[in-house]
């Protein structure tokens, strides 16, 4: 049975997170939730916010405390509530958030923006553990479109960029942008993230042809010859994981260079992954924080 994820709207945020003091009481209680304890006085002490400054002072000794110390907000001259608001809005959406709308929603620079964006996707890669049971894996190529391509595979030294992906059925994806789709590539990217006797579902690409001498129960469909769905082979759950990526790219960020891919996959593949959460999304993302 699917679980219901909790509702959580501008209107929420705004009452908890009213303001930057709000943010920083938060972000305290989750660094510190069994209080903090102070490093002169070595115990626990009762600490108080000091006015107009992001820290605490412990109430016997005086050393400050910084939440923000360590994290992606730290040394930033950002408010703390718009970096809320960032996360905020990132969580919200199925196909992201572009660093234009964050500027004119917050009244920030956009360079302000796409920096903080970037800092928080550094926040959403995870390790999704070992795949089982049905999994489906393709191969997609990420970038525009330029005179002299053509559909299918690009050749050896497009500019497109290749990217891996294995999807559990019910569960969860992992996500690769990588050099290549050559064998010497791809079948190492399977053993490291895929349980042995598990059902693989691919299409005809030749590279998947070596995955039963591996331990996998490897099932194909023939794409090239309109073979699309045989029983309960296909790889539509990955596909369609493809096309939420792929109209998110191109509807909301328009471009992504290779040097940042992989974050902006890691940022739809921890929505993805999280999408069944009973917790809202923006409060599976604060709980990233680090």
């Amino acid at each position: 049975m699917k679980t219901k994820q909790a509702k959580y709207t501008a209107k929420h945020f705004e009452k908890e997170f009213a303001s930057d003091d709000a943010c920083l009481e938060w972000l305290k209680n989750y660094r510190f939730p069994d209080g903090i304890e102070c490093s002169t006085c070595k115990k626990v002490t009762k600490h108080y916010k000091i006015a107009k400054r992001p820290c605490y002072k412990c109430d016997l000794c005086g050393h400050e405390v910084y939440p923000t110390a360590g994290t992606i907000f730290h040394k930033s001259s950002t408010p703390l509530k718009v970096w809320f608001e960032a996360m905020f809005w990132m969580a919200t959406t199925r196909s992201g958030h572009s660093a234009k709308e964050l500027q004119r929603r917050t009244g920030v620079t956009y360079k302000t923006a796409w920096r903080m964006f970037k800092q928080i996707r550094t926040l959403l890669d995870e390790n999704e553990g070992m795949f089982k049971n049905e999994v489906e894996i393709d191969e997609t190529y990420i970038g525009g479109k330029r005179r002299g391509d053509n559909q299918g595979r690009p050749a050896e030294g497009s500019h497109k960029i290749p990217v891996i992906g294995i999807a559990e059925r019910e569960g969860k994806v992992s996500v690769k942008a990588v050099a290549n789709v050559k064998r010497s590539t791809v079948m190492p990217l399977i053993a490291k993230n895929v349980e042995r006797k598990t059902i693989i579902y691919t299409d005809e690409y030749s590279v998947y042809n070596t995955l039963d001498d591996m331990g996998f129960d490897h099932i194909k469909c023939n794409h090239a010859n309109g073979q699309y769905v045989i029983g309960n082979a296909h790889t539509n759950t990955i596909e369609g994981f493809w096309s939420l990526v792929k109209r998110g790219i191109g509807g909301v960020y328009h471009a992504v260079s290779p040097k940042y891919l992989q974050s902006y996959l890691n940022e739809y593949q921890f929505r993805y992954n999280h999408r069944l959460d009973s917790a809202p999304m923006f409060q599976t993302v604060l709980n990233q924080i680090r």
